[in-house]
C-alpha cells in the first residue's frame, strides 16, 4: 500500500489507530500498534528486547499524551518478538490467550538467553540461530512479564468508547495466534498471523488453519491491516499469504507421495513466484509442518532440528532440482 511508507517509527493510521513498524521484518523485527481514545489505550504487542521497546514507547508518549500511560496491552502470540518487552508496561492490564501463555512460559527469556551466550556448542542450529537472533537482540536483562487475563476464542473490550475485538485464530504459526479488529475503523492488527514480503515461518500449523485464518480476515469490512512483520497492508496482502499456503501445501503433498524428504522436497520445488520475499530458509519449516500434517503426526516439533533444517537451507549454493537456488532465485542471477 503506497498511502503507508515501510519506514521505522509510528504511523497514524487515523481515528486512533497507530502502527509501529521495524523494517525489514526480518527475524526478531516485528510490528507493533496502538489503539487510542480519550486517555484510554491499547497497546498491541512489545518488542524483542527492552532497547527497542523502549525506544517505541518514548516516540509513542512524545507524539500521543495518552500513551503516558498504557492503559491495556494485548500479546498477539507467545513468541518473545511480540512479548519480552512486557515488563515495561508491567502496571497495564496484559490480556492473552491461554494458549498464548503456555507459548511464553515454553520459551521464557532467561533461556533465550543461555541460547545466545552458548551459540557455539549448538553446532549449525546454534550458529544460525546466533546469526539472526543472538548477535541482534539483547536478553540480559529481561524479566518474564506474563499476562494477567487469558481467554479462549474470542473477547470484546472497549477502549473508551471504541469496540475492540480480540479473536483467537490459531494454531498456526504458533498455538496461540490472535488477533485485533477494530470493526468501525476497519482495521486489524494481525500479529504473526499475517507476514507481508517475507516467507512466514509455520511452528506449530496445521497450515490448513492458517489458511482458514486468512479466509476469517478476507470476510470482514476490513480496509488496513498491520501485520506481524513486513509493510502495512489491505486484503491484497492477505490474498497473497493464503495463496502462499496453498502453494506450500499442493506442492508438499506431490513430493510427499512421490517419497520424498522434507529437505530434498523443499530444494525441488520452485520458488520462483516468491522470489522477492525475505527469510526464504524458513521454506524448509513450511514443508516439514505440511509433511506432518499429510503423517498424522501431533508430537511437539524439535526446535533446534528445525533451525539446523534452515542452516543447510541457508548455507548450500548448489542449484535445486527446480533450477531454483535457496534464496529462490535462478540460477546464475
Amino acid at each position: 500500500m503506497q498511502r503507508w511508507p515501510y519506514n521505522l517509527g509510528l504511523h497514524d493510521l487515523g481515528n486512533g489507530c497507530y502502527a509501529w513498524l521495524q523494517p525489514d521484518g526480518t527475524w526478531g523485527y516485528s510490528n507493533a500498534g496502538l489503539i487510542v481514545e480519550g486517555n484510554e489505550t491499547l497497546l498491541v504487542d512489545t518488542l524483542f528486547d527492552l532497547r527497542l521497546t523502549r525506544n517505541m514507547l518514548e516516540a509513542m508518549r512524545k507524539s500521543i499524551p495518552a500513551a503516558a500511560r498504557i492503559s491495556m496491552l494485548f500479546n498477539t502470540h507467545g513468541n518473545g518478538d511480540h512479548t519480552f518487552g512486557n515488563q515495561l508496561v508491567k502496571n497495564a492490564r496484559i490480556i492473552a490467550t491461554r494458549n498464548c501463555l503456555l507459548d511464553m512460559e515454553a520459551r521464557l527469556p532467561d533461556q533465550l538467553h543461555e541460547l545466545s551466550t552458548k551459540w557455539r556448542a549448538l553446532g549449525e542450529a546454534g550458529a544460525f540461530m546466533h546469526e539472526v537472533i543472538g548477535s541482534r537482540f539483547d536478553f540480559s536483562d529481561i524479566v518474564h512479564t506474563p499476562p494477567t487475563e487469558l481467554f479462549d476464542g474470542e473477547m470484546t473490550l472497549h477502549v473508551g468508547s471504541k469496540e475492540v475485538r480480540l479473536i483467537e485464530l490459531g494454531p498456526a504459526h504458533t498455538q496461540g495466534d490472535a488477533l485485533v479488529y477494530v470493526p468501525q475503523d476497519r482495521t486489524v492488527f494481525s500479529g504473526d498471523l499475517l507476514f507481508i514480503g517475507g516467507h512466514p515461518v509455520v511452528w506449530a500449523g496445521p497450515i490448513a488453519n492458517w489458511i482458514s485464518a486468512c479466509d476469517k480476515i478476507l470476510s470482514w469490512d476490513v480496509e488496513t491491516i498491520v501485520p506481524g512483520h513486513g509493510p502495512i497492508t489491505d486484503k491484497t496482502g492477505v490474498r497473497a499469504l493464503k495463496h502462499y499456503f496453498e502453494f506450500v501445501y499442493a506442492e508438499a503433498r506431490k513430493r510427499y507421495d512421490a517419497g520424498l524428504n522434507v529437505e530434498d522436497a523443499a530444494r525441488d520445488i520452485s520458488w520462483t513466484a516468491f522470489r522477492d520475499w525475505i527469510d526464504p530458509e524458513r521454506v524448509v519449516v513450511n514443508v516439514d509442518a505440511a509433511y506432518r500434517e499429510f503423517r498424522g503426526d501431533t508430537s511437539p516439533r524439535d526446535m533446534m532440528r528445525l533451525f539446523a533444517l534452515m542452516a543447510r537451507w541457508r548455507n548450500v549454493s548448489k542449484t535445486s532440482v527446480s533450477g531454483v537456488t535457496p534464496n529462490g532465485r535462478k540460477s546464475g542471477h
